[in-house]
């Protein structure tokens, strides 16, 4: 098995910053894209940004030039830097990563979502 585990959200004025990680861990033999996805209340869960081994990235153009997602692939590890939070940038976060298992198998996993929260 496979979990993901987030940290880093909480609660921030406008205009501020968050840093949030998800850690991989379990029967993993590499990890090809990680992604950040978000859904807030009422609406469909949407991407955010992804990053893929080699390092290229898609990001979302409602978070171009404020979030930048990085990953540490030796700490099976990515990263979303969140700068100039806006209100509606309030969601539940969630990381995904697409991986290959120890027997070779692609799966898909989810994180279990971290809350941030931006205030006016």
């Amino acid at each position: 098995q496979v979990q993901l585990v987030e940290s880093g959200g909480g609660l921030v004025q406008a205009g501020g910053s968050l840093r949030l990680s998800c850690v991989a861990s379990g029967r993993i033999f590499s990890i090809n894209v990680m992604g950040w996805y978000r859904q807030a209340p009422g609406k469909q869960r949407e991407l955010v940004a992804t990053i893929t081994r080699g390092g290229s990235t898609n990001d979302a153009d409602s978070v171009k030039g404020r979030f930048t997602i990085s990953r540490d692939n030796a700490k099976n590890t990515v990263y979303l830097q969140m700068n100039s939070l806006k209100p509606e940038d309030t969601a539940v976060y969630y990381c995904n990563a697409d991986l290959v298992n120890s027997d070779y198998v692609q799966e898909f996993y989810w994180g279990q979502g971290t809350q941030v929260t931006v205030s006016s």
